[in-house]
């Protein structure tokens, strides 16, 4: 089959394109905001761990707001990362 008889696809709607374009904007958003946290609890000498406690429950309400359907994801991916950089910044077990 040469490249003139490949079968086309079809394009994406307008619609169907802002919504993933939507989506992408979404997720890099709560990516920046989730390594924004990460650094924080990583570099302020001066965060107490209830400060970064709480930083860590309103990194996941934010989370569950922009994507209300995904906490399982969220307790998959992001949860143990916070739980392992709190555990090694505060000696947690």
């Amino acid at each position: 089959m040469g490249l003139s008889e490949r079968v086309p696809q079809p394009q994406p709607n307008q619609a169907e394109q802002a919504e993933r374009d939507e989506e992408a904007r979404k997720i890099r958003r709560f990516q920046i905001m989730f390594n924004m946290i990460m650094q924080v609890i990583a570099q302020d000498p001066k965060l107490r761990v209830e400060e970064a406690s709480q930083m860590c429950a309103d990194c996941k309400r934010a989370a569950l707001a922009m994507f209300p359907d995904k906490e399982l994801a969220y307790d998959l991916i992001y949860k143990p990362r916070l739980q392992r950089l709190m555990n090694e910044r505060y000696r947690l077990q």
